[in-house]
């Protein structure tokens, strides 16, 4: 069967309409059958978890690229939700701290460890000095491990608002480990992160961003009382992580990031 129309597009793959209850995630080139493997094994896993995930249903290559099929969920994300409706943010930075929140209380096994991810991340990171690569390990070693299920790219744009309630996608990046690193990239990915392809960036975005992200911290905190501090201490690995992902319109803010002083 071949892909259909294309319905969304993402920085490491491309959907296709594959049939009506279903759809593909075509990597772009140069991922691995290994890498999606891995994608596929871990949805199954959080699906089995109890988690709102789409379903599985297998692995296909095309025209040399690897893809898996994914049960179709039809609704908007919520960062074009929150764009069209941003009279409404407050139900959604509630929904959106409430699922993140439910999944750091769950424990799902054969994972890949958010440590090593993070120390391999680190280390591929071409454009950090040696000095803010030392750093950043040595902020990374000294810090809790954990066991819980990390998405590793929580945001509004990985959630679909579904006629049966918001369904979490996308996870490629995810772990078992501290949540507090998980809520830290999270939080990277709200203040720093490039818009996703096709949107654009405004003053009202930016704007809106700062108060979902100030909301959102608010409320997870409050609902798995953490502390601020304990969230903040991850800026360091998590930033220079995400350095290795290769953005060129977040090289320069993220470096300043790590130049500036850490918390103690």
């Amino acid at each position: 069967m071949g892909k259909g129309q294309i319905i969304g597009l993402g920085r490491t793959a491309e959907i296709f309409a594959w049939s009506d209850d279903r759809v593909l995630k075509l990597f772009r080139d140069g991922w691995s059958r290994q890498s999606v493997e891995k994608e596929e094994n871990i949805a199954r896993a959080v699906y089995e978890a109890g988690l709102p995930v789409p379903t599985v249903h297998g692995i296909v290559e095309i025209e040399g690229r690897h893809g898996i099929i994914y049960e179709r969920v039809d609704g908007p994300s919520m960062l074009e939700e929150l764009l069209s409706k941003p009279g409404e943010a407050g139900k959604f930075v509630e929904a959106f701290a409430e699922l993140h929140a439910e999944m750091h209380s769950l424990k799902v096994t054969a994972l890949p460890s958010q440590r090593r991810r993070l120390e391999e991340k680190i280390r591929a990171a071409e454009v950090l000095s040696e000095e803010g690569r030392k750093a950043a390990l040595r902020v990374l070693h000294a810090l809790p491990d954990g066991d819980v299920l990390c998405h590793g790219d929580f945001h509004p744009d990985n959630i679909l608002m579904s006629s049966k309630g918001p369904v979490v996608i996308d996870w490629v990046d995810a772990t078992q480990g501290n949540p507090q690193a998980d809520v830290a990239r999270t939080i990277l990915l709200i203040r720093q992160g490039e818009m996703p392809p096709g949107k654009f960036e405004s003053e009202q975005i930016r704007s809106l961003r700062d108060l979902f992200m100030k909301a959102y911290l608010r409320l997870y905190s409050e609902i798995r009382s953490v502390s601020l501090e304990q969230i903040d201490v991850w800026r360091l690995p998590v930033v220079a992580a995400r350095l290795s992902e290769r953005i060129p319109e977040e090289e320069s803010r993220l470096l300043k990031i790590i130049d500036a002083p850490q918390p103690r």
